[in-house]
């Protein structure tokens, strides 16, 4: 029963190392604390509830069906982080860094179906400590972290879509989902709408 357990703490975990693993270094500002403190409350919940600290709603443990699928989104978001630190030929920003210019946008792995994989990744995360520990704390760190993560990807789409990639990052946004395949593209009104904002 431990291995749902530790396979979202591991997840966590190297959701955690990024920062100082693959993303440049940049300001951890008050809105990266924001955005990254649901993944590590979420983390904590999980492990206090694996030593028996604390109780997860359902008892000692979560229905075989939704641990199967907290299991599932936990794999699910480490494969998503490898595809998505492979594809990069460069390391992104750390999030929320207001001097930062984007040099390229990448289209290829798993950027082809969804625009934020390591976003996504994330989110399954959450998802995945909400199943396979159920409390206030996970079902808040999803909700909040669920809001955090989509305000910083719209205000980072915002910045590329008025940037010198505009054009192409349009097409692509068009094309393909935000943090699911083929769900939030950008359409052409909606492109113009968020470059004005930029401005």
């Amino acid at each position: 029963m431990s291995l749902p357990y530790l396979l979202v703490i591991l997840n966590m975990s190297v959701i955690g190392l990024l920062p100082f693993t693959f993303f440049r270094r940049g300001a951890f500002n008050p809105r990266w604390l924001v955005t990254s403190a649901p993944i590590a409350v979420a983390g904590w919940a999980v492990l206090a509830a694996w030593v028996g600290v604390l109780t997860p709603w359902w008892g000692s443990a979560s229905p075989p069906g939704v641990l199967a699928v907290g299991v599932a989104l936990a794999a699910v978001s480490l494969l998503t982080i490898g595809l998505a630190v492979g594809a990069n030929r460069v390391p992104l920003a750390l999030w929320h860094q207001d001097e930062d210019a984007p040099i390229e946008i990448v289209r290829w792995g798993p950027y082809a179906v969804v625009r934020h994989p390591f976003y996504t990744a994330f989110l399954a995360a959450l998802v995945a400590a909400t199943c396979i520990a159920p409390s206030v704390f996970t079902i808040a760190s999803a909700s909040v972290g669920t809001a955090a993560l989509g305000v910083t990807a719209r205000r980072e789409e915002r910045r590329l879509l008025s940037s010198p990639l505009g054009e192409v990052y349009a097409g692509y946004a068009a094309a393909t989902g935000r943090f699911v395949p083929r769900l939030g593209r950008l359409r052409n009104a909606e492109h113009a709408a968020d470059v004005e904002v930029a401005r």
